[in-house]
């Protein structure tokens, strides 16, 4: 067999390979979607570097927690998840230099608090409207009436 066919034999597997990603990805993303709740959410996994460390990712709310899901995964599970009564939202920003270019072009950046420390998520007005209503909209705890 002449080398232009086994490179085109090659060419055309990696694009398979490609393609069924790509799918696998519009799959995992609709299942995701459909308890409803998703919406776009970037995570700051690394803060070593000032701007940098930003993962676009999935966020899906359930009755207490925060889910988030790296959007090129392919993994089924959330690689975050936050506890509601856990999270005290701080402030928010507009975007920054390099972190321009990182995010979503209408999502602005938000920190909390968590007991795990401080917490970076971007996500557009709206989600932020949503996640907001989310936090206040929590259940008082047993705590608090004692």
């Amino acid at each position: 067999m002449p080398v232009w066919q086994l490179l085109l034999d090659a060419a055309g597997i990696v694009l398979g390979i490609v393609l069924l990603y790509g799918i696998a990805l519009i799959v995992r993303r609709r299942v995701l979607a459909r308890r409803g709740g998703t919406f776009e959410l970037s995570h700051r996994a690394r803060t070593a570097k000032v701007g940098r460390g930003w993962v676009l990712g999935l966020g899906r709310y359930t009755s207490s927690t925060l889910e988030w899901f790296r959007i090129f995964s392919l993994n089924p599970r959330p690689h975050q998840v936050w506890q509601r009564g856990d999270l005290t939202y701080v402030d928010r920003r507009d975007p920054g230099g390099v972190e321009q270019l990182s995010l979503y072009p209408d999502h602005v950046v938000i920190r909390c608090t968590s007991s795990t420390g401080d917490v970076e998520l971007a996500m557009s007005q709206e989600a932020l409207m949503g996640f907001q209503a989310w936090l206040e909209a929590a259940p008082p705890s047993a705590a608090q009436h004692l």
